[in-house]
């Protein structure tokens, strides 16, 4: 005999177990069905704290189930484990095969300074403790500091000019390098993270402009997060197909999401049912509302722009620049209206350190050498 729940606590964690019975508006507004199926509640945080629509909440004045299942809710979505990404500070273990029989062997000078190196005595390979800028004439700051300029905004020119109040001397071209190289080795690591995105994305296009030609980048967005989930560059708007995008965001999230929204352009809608079956579909965007409108994409999208200016275009399609954006946009920048957290923040990903550029350049490069030493292992 299954046991009814009966206080309005326990009707709330009932409401919140159950999929579909609570959907997110925004911060602070939520809609709950309602159990005796008569429509839905909005349930509301203001300064007087959580009120909802329904008979329980307004004529008797009590805490009804209806915000106990958002409560819930909520509690169950905070307890999501954080993945920590921190520094590494010290030297632990082998950087190419993760073994712990290592021993000192030798000094590498470089232009920044000694370098101790390590013999693995398993692998039989040297190492030093500088994961990530091994055999470069700069140190690491020279170089984070470099990528922090440009994707703030800065131009490749500029970025070498401020480099030099530092005391580093490089071109232009050896910035580029940096951010090139530096760049696909931070995408490959970032896209084995799942990051904790809500059941609510957003999708637009902006144009951008490559070799002086138009073109269009289709983004997909979180909607509560901010996350930036997928990008694609298409030749055309009206006769893209989105397929591809709407495949490769719900295989890098494992999921897709249970509402989408977008502008009125076809190829989303076809995309949705093809790629997202079951989601619901809003295609319908207004100026104003808190669902209906597409503000945020529009945001990214002024990202996307202000960018591009500076850049006076984009030289070939598949640029690495724009990869490094979205980089920039999820793990490093904070974002005012996530309470000065990054998006990965909001998504339970945690990049520690003062300087997150090299956290996540060791770690990605860990992550690098240990897969090719594997591969080399099988084959």
């Amino acid at each position: 005999m299954v046991t009814q729940p009966t206080t309005r606590e326990q009707r709330g964690q009932h409401i919140a177990q159950i999929d579909g019975q609570i959907k997110r508006i925004d911060a602070n507004t939520y809609e709950v069905l309602s159990q005796s199926g008569h429509g839905k509640y909005e349930v509301l945080n203001g300064s007087l704290g959580w009120m909802c629509q329904c008979p329980d909440h307004i004529y008797r004045g009590v805490t009804c189930k209806h915000i106990h299942a958002v409560l819930f809710s909520q509690a169950v979505r905070a307890e999501v484990a954080v993945r920590r990404i921190e520094p590494i500070t010290s030297v632990t273990e082998c950087i190419y095969c993760g073994s712990t029989n290592f021993m000192k062997k030798g000094i590498r000078k470089n232009k920044s300074g000694n370098l101790q190196k390590f013999y693995c005595r398993d692998c039989h390979k040297y190492f030093t403790f500088n994961i990530g800028f091994e055999r470069m004439k700069h140190n690491p700051k020279a170089v984070t500091v470099a990528m922090q300029l440009y994707f703030s905004g800065e131009s490749l020119r500029n970025t070498a000019k401020s480099l030099r109040l530092i005391g580093v001397e490089v071109s232009y071209r050896t910035v580029l390098n940096w951010i090139k190289k530096y760049t696909r080795l931070m995408e490959n690591y970032v896209e084995k993270i799942t990051p904790n995105v809500s059941d609510t994305w957003r999708a637009d296009e902006v144009y951008v402009k490559i070799k002086g030609d138009m073109k269009y980048l289709f983004a997909m967005m979180d909607d509560e997060t901010r996350y930036w989930i997928a990008q694609e560059v298409a030749e055309t708007k009206q006769k893209h197909d989105a397929r591809t995008l709407f495949m490769r965001a719900k295989r890098l999230m494992g999921k897709k999401p249970k509402m989408l929204i977008t502008d009125g352009l076809p190829s989303y809608s076809k995309a949705c049912e093809w790629a997202f079956d079951g989601t619901k579909h809003i295609r319908k965007i207004t100026l104003k509302g808190t669902v209906h409108n597409n503000n945020k994409m529009e945001r990214l999208n002024g990202e996307i722009r202000d960018r591009e200016k500076t850049m006076r275009g984009l030289k070939k399609r598949r640029t690495t620049i724009l990869r490094g954006m979205q980089i920039y946009h999820n793990y490093i920048r904070p974002h005012e209206n996530l309470n000065g957290r990054t998006p990965a923040e909001a998504c339970g990903i945690k990049v520690e350190g003062k300087n997150k550029w090299k956290t996540l350049i060791q770690h990605a490069t860990k992550d690098a050498r240990t897969t090719n030493f594997k591969a080399t292992l099988f084959n």
